[in-house]
């Protein structure tokens, strides 16, 4: 098992100016982290001309520290993305596998669709945009196949986000270069108990995101900054893996049991200062996985 950050984790921190963007894969090393995890918006925030060198850059960076790339995270929409033209957002995807190519990594994840907007009083259910969803997937796999690189999607997003439409979707694309990526934490957005979830998707899953996320009801009062509602109102406050409501041990157990051993990818979003953040989480992750391992033994 390897444990990675992805560079995500440092969006507040960087916002406030408390760590510097080139500095991010040194933090990650330091920190005891076996990999990072590039992020566009974080990584990649240049002009379409500058990706390449940034990516060489990245790459370079991550060699002189030991480190690996374990994959690039890109955000994507294939309804409502370029302005609706899904055939110009199949071409702005296949660009960022350009991207991933030369920044090395065997793994891209890629977002499906966030829904029509919720003002545009229109509806379609997942079920009558799923075919659309896995005609651009698969292409893009098919794309991303040559170069070695899995292509995969995320419970992300709120529209494509339950365990059953992740299955789905799964199921409709149905080639051998795309995968899910499961993030635990993520199933709350819709509500959705994260061990019963991970228990549905881990059969498909090849890269792992750990979140942790304080829930409290749509009934009680209102958190105030720092939080979102989920899909179903509730109110959702990223936090320090292993201080929140996600049964993160039981998550990883399961994915174990069907016998994920790659990266487990901190994702952090909270409130909490990144660089502390992540080194309290991965001390907890480890001492989970050791702890399910040693379970494991015990059974036999």
């Amino acid at each position: 098992m390897k444990f990675g950050a992805s560079l995500y984790s440092f969006y507040g921190s960087l916002q406030r100016g408390l760590v510097k963007e080139e500095n991010l894969i040194s933090i990650t090393k330091e920190l005891g982290f076996d990999a990072a995890e590039v992020v566009d918006f974080v990584n990649l925030n240049c002009v379409k001309g500058e990706m390449f060198e940034k990516c060489a850059s990245l790459r370079n960076e991550a060699k002189s520290q030991g480190m690996c790339l374990s994959a690039l995270a890109v955000t994507s929409d294939f309804i409502s993305g370029s302005e609706g033209n899904t055939e110009a957002e199949i071409k702005r995807v296949k660009h960022l596998v350009d991207c991933a190519e030369v920044l090395g990594v065997d793994k891209m994840r890629i977002d499906m669709t966030r829904g029509l907007a919720i003002d545009s009083r229109e509806y379609k259910s997942f079920n009558t945009i799923l075919p659309a969803l896995a005609d651009a997937a698969r292409e893009i796999a098919e794309y991303a196949m040559p170069k070695k690189i899995l292509i995969m999607t995320e419970n992300h997003g709120f529209f494509s986000q339950d365990s059953q439409r992740m299955e789905k979707l799964y199921d409709a694309v149905n080639h051998p270069n795309f995968a899910l990526l499961c993030d635990i934490g993520n199933f709350l957005c819709a509500d959705e108990d994260p061990a019963l979830a991970v228990t549905r998707v881990a059969p498909y899953s090849r890269y792992v995101h750990v979140k942790d996320f304080i829930v409290k009801s749509y009934l009680d009062s209102d958190p105030g900054e720092g939080a979102f509602r989920s899909r179903g109102g509730n109110f959702l406050r990223g936090t320090i893996v292993g201080h929140g409501n996600v049964p993160v041990k039981h998550c990883l157990r399961q994915l174990m049991a069907c016998g994920y051993d790659d990266v487990i990818s901190i994702e952090f979003e909270g409130l909490e200062e990144s660089v502390e953040a992540l080194k309290i989480g991965l001390a907890n992750i480890k001492r989970y996985v050791a702890e399910i391992e040693n379970e494991r033994h015990l059974q036999g």
